[in-house]
């Protein structure tokens, strides 16, 4: 060693060095992994959202406003379905067949004075995008399109559109009738939710009963290519779990296309706007299959446990025990793959939107990187409460919800933890710093009073400082010769 340096030193950076690396790997990670974005479409805009809970998984442009064209007619359908029977009998007026945009056609020959069923007219109206239907469904259904146009708007504010608006069933081009995408596919979602709609926007054809220039009947098949190829799969606009949806064409809106498909139970829906011919069907594709590969659905029943951490929650003025408590079943999040449920934070909310189930007392929301990506309802079997009661218990900027504090506790309690662990660490290798330091300075000063002693002894046998070095330097010297000696020795017997 020379001046107090050499293994001391080396023990201390190490040591260091260990104390870093042990730092470091306490502290809690929090990144979570990137929003998959590796996709793309032609068309102006587009999306893709997971059909069980809405989460938007890929947009492009999906809050500007477009022209729908007849993609609207999916809304028209479920306007109908919700409010009519499928038996009940639609006579096609003079107005009906005869006042649509010029140009816009009349595919199927339909004539004033035909009577078809409610059924009739809705597979005449998804799978053929008859706009003559599409105002004979309106005339029955409200007494006038102009009433009808009014259902369709008050749809969509139930639904939760903001950015859209509607006036006419058909599509047809109209300067106060546009849609977002976002809307759109908010729209579809709703309307592949009800059975009848569903049933028949996935219908492959269908058999027309007898009309005035078709007294013969006339069989209409679907005009979705990406539908029509579901048996082919050698086709360009094959899609596994291809199952329902809607075409549109106008020269203002361009080609517009809504589709669903389910894989393994899950569904997911894409929607293209002011799209072109046939780019828009692939462009339609490309999103479901991202949609497909890049995220998965996790359960929230057994992996959410709110009413286990929390004794109950306040809600309209009364206080509801975790044990009278339920969590609405079949709900999910939206994640890409590779994430966790513990990746989501969750937020409680008291004050429910409409439409809520009967029973739901408040709801928690699920976001991922600032994204919503899921919901689920908590609810009172025995004991529903009302709208108006909801809508009078105090918003999340009123006050903080219980389980938000106890979130914030909680992870005030962990860090304090990880913290107070760091410290005791840090302490155990200090304490171990000093004492190698402290022992290596013993050691250091022990040296020095030997070497004291020694230049004494040197001098009192009359020897300088120098002279004595010399001597050591030929001892030394001499037992490394005997060393070298007695090693070649060793060398030559290992080598008989």
């Amino acid at each position: 060693m020379k001046n107090g340096k050499g293994p001391g030193k080396r023990v201390g950076i190490f040591l260091i060095t260990l104390l870093f690396m042990l730092y470091t790997a306490a502290r809690p990670v929090y990144a979570v992994l990137d929003w998959p974005s590796d996709t793309g479409i032609m068309a102006e805009a587009g999306i893709v959202i997971d059909e069980s809970n809405g989460t938007v998984l890929f947009g492009q442009n999906i809050h500007v406003a477009y022209a729908p064209a007849s993609i609207t007619k999916l809304l028209t359908a479920l306007v109908v379905a919700e409010r009519v029977s499928l038996d009940d009998r639609v006579t096609f007026s003079h107005d009906a067949v005869y006042n649509v945009e010029s140009g816009s056609g009349n595919s199927l020959a339909l004539e004033e004075g035909d009577v078809l069923t409610v059924r009739d007219c809705l597979h005449a109206l998804l799978l053929r995008s008859s706009n003559q239907a599409a105002n004979a469904l309106a005339e029955y259904v409200a007494g006038s399109r102009d009433g009808f146009v009014e259902l369709m708007n008050e749809k969509i504010t139930e639904i939760g559109c903001t950015e859209s608006h509607f006036a006419n069933p058909s599509g047809l081009n109209d300067e106060n009738q546009y849609v977002t995408a976002y809307d759109m596919a908010l729209i579809a979602r709703a309307a592949f939710a009800n059975e009848t709609v569903l049933s028949i926007s996935s219908a492959k054809n269908y058999q027309l009963p007898a009309t005035i220039r078709n007294p013969e009947g006339l069989t209409i098949a679907m005009e979705h290519k990406i539908l029509a190829a579901r048996d082919n799969p050698s086709s360009r606009y094959y899609l596994e779990g291809a199952l329902a949806g809607k075409t549109g064409y106008t020269s203002k809106a361009g080609n517009t296309l809504v589709t669903y498909a389910v894989r393994d139970g899950r569904g997911v829906i894409s929607v293209i706007l002011k799209g072109s011919q046939p780019q828009y069907y692939i462009d339609g594709k490309t999103l479901i299959e991202f949609a497909f590969a890049s995220f998965q659905n996790i359960p929230i029943a057994g992996q959410e446990h709110f009413l286990e951490e929390q004794e109950g929650i306040d809600c309209g003025g009364r206080h509801y025990a975790s044990s009278e408590l339920y969590l609405e079943e079949g709900a999910c999040v939206t994640v890409p793959n590779g994430a966790s449920f513990a990746d989501v934070t969750r937020t409680l909310s008291t004050e429910l939107e409409d439409g809520h189930p009967r029973t739901a007392v408040a709801k928690l929301t699920y976001t991922y990187n600032d994204r919503q990506v899921g919901s689920v309802y908590l609810c009172a079997p025995d004991q529903p409460i009302s709208v108006e009661t909801l809508s009078a218990a105090p918003s999340e900027d009123e006050t903080e919800t219980e389980a938000e504090s106890n979130q914030a506790e909680a992870a005030e309690d962990k860090s304090w933890m990880i913290a107070l662990g760091t410290l005791v660490l840090l302490a155990a290798l200090s304490g171990v710093i000093f004492f190698l330091w402290y022992r290596h300075q013993k050691a250091a000063a022990e040296a020095a009073r030997r070497r004291a002693r020694r230049r004494e002894r040197i001098h009192e046998l009359g020897y300088t400082d120098e002279e004595f070095d010399e001597m050591v330097r030929r001892r030394r010297e001499t037992g490394n010769g005997r060393r070298s000696q007695n090693a070649g020795s060793e060398e030559t017997d290992d080598g008989k």
